[in-house]
């Protein structure tokens, strides 16, 4: 079962570094087909997607292999972690950079955003059915 576990969670982190790529990808080819300016929302979104993903990768390997009745609470508590981190990374870069690129930025980061939450849901889902 341990193996297992290892297992899905390397799956889980190869899947969710393949999103982040393919959402770099579309966000760079729209940069340059419109010429915008995105290159910092970009790595920004890119750096927070993947620290969730091997933050939530290594969290749900510990949990599911000490004590997995509490996977439910975990899977609640990672959704209010993420948000929570998405917005204080937004408030961070409204913070740091000019209110011109903001729109850019939410545009960009929520693309992202989006992208690891449906990967996030749709891989624990078939998880759970199994």
């Amino acid at each position: 079962m341990t193996k297992n576990i290892e297992k899905l969670s390397m799956t889980y982190l190869r899947h969710g570094l393949m999103v982040t790529v393919a959402l770099a990808l579309i966000a760079l080819m729209v940069m340059q087909i419109w010429y915008l300016d995105l290159l910092a929302p970009i790595i920004v979104s890119v750096v927070f997607s993947l620290v969730t993903c091997v933050a939530i990768s290594q969290i749900w390997k510990r949990v599911a292999q000490s004590s997995p009745d509490s996977l439910p609470t975990f899977f609640t508590a990672v959704s209010g972690f993420r948000l929570l981190l998405a917005l204080a990374v937004m408030f961070v870069y409204y913070l740091v950079d000019n209110q011109d690129s903001m729109l850019k930025f939410f545009l960009v980061f929520i693309a992202f955003y989006f992208g690891m939450l449906a990967h996030h849901s749709i891989f624990f889902a078939r998880i759970n059915n199994r």
